[in-house]
């Protein structure tokens, strides 16, 4: 596996990959997947802008991919940041998001950005240790930083998300 910068030619995949979650998982609060030329114009925006954006890459497949965005627009939340992991499905529990999410922590380290922030999507009364988003996140560092309760609404459910910060 091979962890680098996200590029244009990745946008295929990049876009597959998500298309799927927002179809058929909670992860994402998105209820229509965005076409490619959407995908590219955020990962151009984010890139510009001098967050780090990740891909796994496996035998020449993107695996996954990661980045950071701003964690709120206002001036002074300038060195937070929001993390932001998704992987195919036939990667899934083989180390690929972590791999992904350390590469993207040193990279933020690097960038002196000074907290990260993980939003986690939960079922309802779900017990939060049984999340797998949740426990990568802890594996690596993140605490439990609070629980929003019924903000999303997806596939017929209200959902909460944890929400999980990392101090760089």
């Amino acid at each position: 596996m091979i962890v680098r910068k996200a590029t244009l030619e990745d946008i295929a995949s990049i876009t597959q990959i998500y298309a799927r979650s927002v179809l058929e998982e909670i992860v994402s609060f998105e209820h229509q997947p965005p076409s490619a030329d959407e995908m590219a114009g955020r990962m151009a925006a984010l890139t510009k802008a001098g967050y780090p954006y990740l891909v796994a890459e496996i035998d020449g497949e993107v695996a996954g991919y990661c980045y950071v965005s701003s964690y709120r627009p206002r001036p002074a939340y300038s060195k937070t940041v929001e993390s932001t992991v998704y992987v195919a499905p036939k990667y899934w529990r083989r180390g690929i998001a972590r791999s992904l999410l350390e590469g993207l922590i040193e990279s933020c380290r690097i960038k002196d950005y000074r907290q990260m922030i993980a939003i986690a999507a939960c079922h309802p009364n779900s017990d939060i240790n049984d999340v797998a988003s949740v426990q990568l996140h802890k594996r690596l560092g993140f605490v439990e930083s609070g629980r929003l309760s019924g903000v999303g609404f997806k596939h017929n459910l209200w959902l909460d998300v944890v929400l999980m910060q990392l101090t760089l």
